[in-house]
């Protein structure tokens, strides 16, 4: 008896390029299952899988998470700068503007 096997997408995105892969995995998988078989760390080895954050359709998991069929699984790369520092940063700027 064959296993079955659902169709899944995994995506990764830099500055510069982005990058989507469609595979299939047995029922049960995981996102990070289908990470490691997307070969995208491999197309992307400035990506860090212990810095970086997973997600599915934009809604962060873990990488146990257990996957669906169709499901869209996102590599997070790490943020270049915070982004409430920068706000902080804008409203200094701003107020001694004045």
């Amino acid at each position: 008896m064959n296993a079955k096997e659902i169709d899944v997408q995994v995506v990764c995105a830099l500055a510069s390029r982005q990058e989507m892969r469609a595979i299939k995995l047995p029922e049960g998988s995981t996102v990070l299952d289908a990470v490691l078989a997307s070969g995208l760390l491999a197309a992307f080895p400035e990506i860090a899988l212990d810095r970086s954050r997973l997600g599915i359709f934009g809604r962060l998991v873990g990488a146990d998470a257990p996957l669906r069929e169709g499901d869209r699984v996102e590599i997070y790369r790490p943020l270049a700068a915070d982004p409430n520092e920068n706000r902080r940063r804008r409203a200094a700027r701003a107020k001694r503007g004045r």
